[in-house]
């Protein structure tokens, strides 16, 4: 990183920059005029009582003393895409998604979206934000609790870091706590399918009751209308199938096509099924399908701390883009 100007170090952010972001250059502890450097890049989302808090890419909140810092400069709101991932801004990311996932039922309010579907995964039953609400803070807040108490649902809200940092910071100090922290993922769609066609793949338009029986979060016990509705929802979905000789599926997969976007979700193999190449035999016959609608560009939504499938997405040429979690509302 570079902060000099003219060879010196230059503090060149004040608390006007909440929001935007910023690298910071600070001693590890402050008061050492000869301790050790290190920076922090991401969105300054509060600067208060001597105390900055800036958000990393991957959800991560550091707080820097402001009589640590020896140097901090603003930075473009978009980094350099890496080379050979298909490039897209947080807002398109996130509009595809909630696209990609609709809820059973949703209700504007302004430019935040409320929606619900009976508890089913929390990107389905939480407020997407593209805008601001229209109302103030508070009553906005006091109409969102009020919508999902009506449903029996804890109010959530879905917090895309790369853009709702601030308001994040404000939420928080208003009580709500962080959940559920993952990340949107994306990859080139044609080297998923660049392999033979698999005919153990079979490839559907429902999640029949087969499918559902190894999909983790039907826990077994099938899927409630609601589920199915979210599934079966988004402009252009597809399922896949792989069974054993008895007939019961052993390997699965969902992807929904949306443009240039084709967003995997609930790619899934039996334990006593895997290391033998099904989840890369499920995505490939996905994209294929996917191709062949016109898409290019591929991702998928993991949660943070998941490893095992933040490997495996790694190898099929997925890279993180933007990191989100969930602000569940202060319990009464």
């Amino acid at each position: 990183m570079e902060f000099t100007t003219g060879g010196r170090l230059e503090v060149r952010i004040t608390p006007s920059d909440v929001g935007r972001r910023v690298s910071v250059r600070s001693l590890t502890t402050a008061g050492e005029r000869h301790g050790r450097f290190t920076d922090t890049l991401g969105i300054l989302t509060s600067w208060t009582k001597g105390v900055l808090t800036v958000t990393r890419r991957d959800g991560e909140q550091v707080e820097i003393e402001e009589a640590s810092m020896v140097a901090g400069k603003t930075v473009p709101a978009t980094p350099a895409r890496r080379r050979g991932l298909p490039s897209a801004d947080a807002a398109e990311l996130v509009a595809v998604a909630a696209r990609g996932w609709p809820p059973a039922e949703s209700q504007a309010l302004g430019g935040w979206t409320l929606r619900a579907a009976g508890g089913f995964t929390s990107r389905a039953n939480s407020v997407l934000l593209q805008g601001d609400p229209g109302p103030p803070l508070p009553e906005a807040l006091a109409r969102v609790t009020g919508w999902y108490a009506e449903r029996g649902l804890p109010a959530r809200i879905q917090i895309c870091v790369a853009q709702d940092a601030v308001l994040d910071a404000r939420l928080r100090e208003l009580g709500w706590t962080a959940e559920r922290h993952g990340l949107i993922q994306v990859g080139a769609l044609a080297p998923l399918a660049d392999r033979e066609p698999d005919a153990r793949v079979l490839l559907h338009r429902t999640p029949d009751d087969r499918w559902a029986s190894l999909y983790n979060r039907a826990g077994g016990a099938g899927l409630s209308d609601a589920a199915r509705q979210v599934l079966a929802g988004g402009p252009s979905v597809w399922f896949a199938t792989v069974a054993d000789p008895d007939g019961a599926a052993v390997a699965i997969g969902r992807c929904a096509v949306d443009g240039r976007w084709a967003g995997f979700a609930a790619i899934e193999v039996a334990p006593e099924w895997r290391r033998r190449g099904l989840a890369r035999a499920v995505t490939g016959e996905l994209a294929r399908a996917a191709l062949a609608e016109g898409a290019s560009a591929a991702y998928l939504q993991v949660e943070r701390g998941n490893t095992a499938a933040r490997a495996l997405y790694e190898r099929l040429g997925f890279a993180d883009h933007h990191a989100y979690h969930y602000l569940r509302a202060p319990r009464d």
